[in-house]
């Protein structure tokens, strides 16, 4: 089985790291995912997480883009209740004009972080209702026909980067159908509705100037190792690392700590999280993604590696790569 494969990076800082060593390690992982056919790699807005060094995402993807020479660089996605269309499209209108043919905007509506930062943030909760008037004013500006009468973005005007609608929901599936636009699920961390939602988005989908047919982007976890102990144990040590994250709020917590929260109801919708993970040796990972592609329906998976450890994330993608055959970009 032959399938786009792509990588979502959340540029984690480690335990005892530093934001400088994490972007370091970014890029080593781009440039070696370029290496190894994969089609692109995308990096997440989140704020006010002190484990995840992709805050300022477009920075970030200029930074990485000027290190690599032919691998799609992009947003998976901008989270657009927090901006506004016109200086998203002057944000991406210069990556692209920088970086042509290689520039991807994924676009989610969920604010990325908890309220306290929303308003740090100068942003409300009722920004993210405005999402689909704020979608097709920022295609407007991306393309020859601005929605604004008098105000086109520069650089940005005619540029043409390919949108994508990012989501978890029917709203994110139905919407992608309305616009004609590809769809990616979050099913790394919110696995819910992926089947229900990529088929309604199938059956819904009108043909638009971006896109003819549907196009399925699914997101999938993945541990891969030498050894099938040795994957386990990195998956192990993520999973204690999210519930630090999203249970205890980056506090110092034991080991044996960590597995008890796991353990309890609480714990068990963390692990819920990550329902779709391929762990395991070379040949394990390779059988659980090309079962997985089959059932998401998808037309291309981005992974989402969860080893801790720089060296480890750069190990799981080669060997991923190694094991499954990948579909070279269009």
């Amino acid at each position: 089985m032959k399938i786009p494969l792509s990588l979502l990076d959340l540029a984690p800082i480690r335990p005892g790291e530093t934001a400088t060593e994490s972007l370091s390690a970014s890029v080593v992982l781009a440039q070696r995912a370029e290496e190894l056919g994969y089609r692109r790699v995308w990096y997440a807005e989140h704020h006010n997480i002190p484990t995840i060094a992709s805050s300022a995402t477009s920075v970030l993807i200029a930074h990485i883009a000027a290190h690599t020479r032919t691998i799609r660089v992009g947003a998976g996605g901008i989270m657009l209740p927090n901006h506004s269309p016109l200086t998203i499209a002057e944000q991406f209108g210069t990556l692209e004009s920088l970086h042509p043919g290689r520039i991807d905007l994924g676009l989610g509506r969920a604010p990325g972080s908890d309220q306290n930062t929303m308003r740090a943030l100068r942003r409300s909760p009722a920004s993210a209702d405005r999402f689909p008037e704020d979608v097709l004013e920022l295609q407007g500006y991306l393309g020859s026909e601005t929605r604004v009468p008098g105000v086109d973005a520069t650089p940005g005007k005619a540029t043409n980067v390919p949108l994508y609608i990012l989501g978890s929901s029917m709203f994110g599936a139905t919407f992608a159908a309305a616009l004609g636009l590809p769809y990616a699920f979050a099913s790394h961390f919110a696995p819910d509705a992926l089947e229900q939602a990529v088929a309604a988005y199938r059956r819904e989908f009108r043909p638009s100037s971006q896109l003819a047919r549907p196009y399925v982007i699914a997101g999938v976890n993945v541990v891969a190792a030498d050894t099938r102990e040795e994957a386990e144990e990195q998956f192990r040590a993520a999973m204690r690392n999210r519930v630090r994250t999203l249970l205890a709020r980056g506090q110092t917590l034991a080991d044996e700590d960590a597995d008890a929260i796991l353990a309890s109801p609480a714990g068990l919708h963390v692990q819920q999280m990550a329902r779709y993970s391929a762990v395991g040796t070379p040949a394990e990972v390779k059988k659980y993604i090309e079962a997985f592609a089959r059932r998401a329906d998808a037309d291309e998976l981005i992974t989402v590696h969860q080893a801790l450890t720089a060296d480890g994330r750069l190990r799981s993608i080669e060997l991923l790569a190694d094991a499954v055959e990948i579909a070279c970009a269009a």
